[in-house]
């Protein structure tokens, strides 16, 4: 099959990673159906105008994921997480999205299902939406339907959050000044993912962990202050803040425990133009970062 005979439908077309994968995806010349809940919106018009079919269908809605993924080559999964309070599901409601995908690809008879989950993700951890991606993963291993699991790490546009800069010249955030936080750009997930769905048989039944750049915090203040010219410090979120939120606790400490393995050369030999920190912020990222003028 010839990339322009390839049709991949990708869910979450109007975010950051369906977004990103839509984007690359027609770049390289292959068909895309965008799954969008409002076919009229402006995101669904901007994919319109660079080729992609738009599919109308919600995640909670099992027939209309199946009514687009019909004569679809492949898939490119990704939900809303309880732990994005902007959606207001439940780690439930994303598990029941992630099924519902994974069974209408195989309804669909789908040659390839990518499903992106989160960095280093092991069960047990007793955070919701951490444990919501690992019972989709179980799910979508126990299909007759080849798959490519993706990890990604922590977006590099997380740190354009008012809030870890609300204290002049400093960045605050939620790990030890040396603990190693994979990162990546929510637009390089996009076009690994592309790539992998470009060659489905050396990708299928593989997991990757994904990122760009691995840093403490320390480096990324270092990075910004770099980039920006204005100095910052690093300073872990107190303890007592913490403690006020035992939720927020849980999955900040959950979140240290986890250890990623990522094999960054091979992911930049993939797609060359894998983003590092410091790359990212002298395309543009530097100019998001609010920082806090004393």
């Amino acid at each position: 099959m010839t990339t322009k005979e390839k049709l991949v439908l990708v869910t979450g077309a109007t975010g950051q990673q369906g977004g990103g994968a839509a984007r690359a995806l027609l770049s390289r010349g292959v068909r895309v159906r965008a799954l969008v809940r409002n076919p009229e919106g402006e995101p669904a018009a901007a994919l319109r105008r660079l080729g992609a079919e738009i599919a109308r269908g919600d995640l909670g809605d099992r027939a209309s994921i199946e009514a687009a993924a019909r004569g679809v080559d492949a898939i490119f999964s990704v939900q809303p997480s309880e732990g994005q309070p902007e959606y207001g599901i439940t780690s439930d409601d994303e598990l029941r999205f992630g099924k519902n995908v994974a069974d209408a690809a195989r309804a669909a008879g789908a040659r390839h299902l990518v499903y992106t989950s989160m960095a280093g993700l092991v069960p047990g951890t007793g955070v919701g939406h951490f444990e919501s991606k690992w019972q989709i993963e179980t799910y979508v291993r126990s299909l007759d339907v080849p798959f490519t699991i993706l990890r990604p790490g922590a977006f590099f546009e997380l740190l354009t959050q008012a809030h870890f800069y609300s204290t002049p010249g400093t960045f605050t955030f939620f790990y030890p000044p040396a603990h190693p936080i994979p990162f990546i750009a929510a637009d390089d997930i996009g076009a690994i993912a592309a790539a992998v769905i470009a060659a489905p048989e050396a990708f299928a039944g593989r997991t990757l962990e994904l990122a760009g750049d691995v840093l403490t915090s320390v480096e990324v203040a270092a990075a910004i202050e770099r980039a920006t010219g204005r100095p910052l410090a690093y300073a872990r979120i107190p303890a007592e803040a913490l403690r006020a939120n035992p939720l927020f606790e849980r999955i900040v400490e959950a979140a240290i425990q986890l250890r990623v393995d990522v094999d960054v050369a091979s992911l930049r030999a993939l797609h060359p133009g894998l983003r590092t920190l410091a790359t990212w912020l002298e395309q543009g990222g530097a100019a998001r970062i609010p920082l806090a003028r004393g």
